[in-house]
């Protein structure tokens, strides 16, 4: 490798290792799971896997890899189906599925908006919207977080065609967003509202389709984006639209065009996924449940702030790099897994415990991980 690259990196490496900012993968084993975003249990599910192998084997002709993108050999009246499918259980003209979250995210922002056009975002969204808006060659300005009057502000002075992007539940506090005023001023102004459900599907709403099908404001988004990486135990994400818009995506969106599709395994798990959604009103309940029990476990004797969201999102804001990150080491040698989010993936001053309270975490869990926070 060239010297001067190999003298960036390592000078790039040790600016993050001075910060308190450096990453690195790690496995852990054997603690309480209180920190990935397997809400209802579904990745770990044996009567879901077995659901998934059945579907497999039934059309096992459909082989391993997707061999292409959609629009070379990737495509197949298997993925149709599955899109016809998701569309219709979330009550939307059509669907198109991505890759990941992030693909649907970053694929729409930096595809439909466009030069003269302004693109307003909630402060909080995901780094996919924000990637995607850089891309765009649109304007854009970020609005206080769940701010409706500094949204209409915006929204006032907005040039060209106007986008509005938000999350309905927000990944970081766990959230909501008032979805319903802010649907109101987009029809109001005449903007487009990008949802991202990526963290409401499956908790929220009958079958867990989300607070979008929950509020009935289907008909009120120019586009939702849901993703399966999380409640739904699988992978990959839809972006939920009209038929044209679809269209207009499978025509410019480079990150659809030139990415290999998912494979036939992923797509059955999908399908098998939402099947199981619709049976599992009883672990929304549970969860909603253990996130009550967990927040009644406080009452002002912890020293640090729980952002208290009604999601299974609970944030334990302790502020400073190093000092999230002993915390979190005191809460894992306690046996609970959770994890540091740190500078700059959050605001300074804004870093955290990240909690998630999942459908198979016991009552006792729940309770002894707020009582080891109580105690730090």
């Amino acid at each position: 490798m060239n010297s001067s690259i190999q003298q960036y990196i390592a000078l790039k490496l040790q600016q993050r290792k001075e910060e308190n900012n450096f990453r690195s993968l790690k496995i852990t084993r054997g603690l309480i799971d209180f920190y990935s975003n397997d809400y209802l249990g579904f990745a770990r599910d044996k009567e879901l896997k077995n659901l998934v192998a059945a579907e497999v084997v039934l059309l096992e002709e459909l082989g391993l890899g997707s061999t292409g993108s959609r629009l070379l050999s990737g495509n197949s009246e298997y993925a149709e189906s599955v899109e016809s499918y998701l569309a219709e259980f979330y009550k939307a003209g059509a669907a198109l599925v991505f890759n990941s979250g992030f693909d649907a995210n970053y694929g729409l922002l930096s595809t439909l908006p466009y030069r003269g056009d302004t693109i307003i975002y909630d402060e909080l969204v995901h780094a996919s919207i924000h990637d995607g808006i850089r891309n765009s060659r649109a304007a854009a300005v970020g609005f206080a977080h769940n701010n409706i009057s500094d949204l209409e502000a915006r929204l006032i002075v907005a040039q060209g065609l106007k986008y509005v992007v938000i999350e309905s539940v927000y990944s970081m506090d766990g959230d909501f967003a008032p979805i319903e005023e802010i649907a109101s001023l987009c029809e109001k102004y005449n903007a487009g509202l990008i949802v991202d459900e990526a963290h409401a599907v499956g908790v929220s709403g009958a079958g867990g389709r989300g607070i979008v099908c929950d509020l009935k404001l289907e008909d009120k988004c120019l586009a939702r984006i849901n993703t399966f990486g999380k409640a739904a135990g699988a992978h990959g994400a839809v972006l939920l639209c009209c038929n044209d818009l679809k269209a207009f995506m499978i025509n410019y969106c480079r990150p659809f065009i030139y990415s290999t599709s998912l494979p036939f395994h992923s797509l059955a798990t999908i399908k098998c996924a939402h099947q199981f959604l619709l049976c599992a009103d009883d672990r929304r309940k549970n969860l909603l449940g253990l996130v009550d029990v967990f927040q009644r476990q406080f009452n002002g004797q912890t020293r640090y702030t729980l952002t208290g969201s009604k999601s299974p999102i609970q944030s334990l804001i302790v502020k400073g790099n190093e000092q999230v990150k002993q915390i979190a080491l005191q809460i894992q040698q306690a046996g609970f897994d959770v994890r540091p989010i740190l500078y700059p993936t959050v605001e300074r001053g804004k870093e955290r415990i990240r909690i998630c309270i999942h459908s198979f975490n016991t009552q006792q869990e729940v309770i002894k991980l707020a009582e080891v926070i109580n105690s730090l």
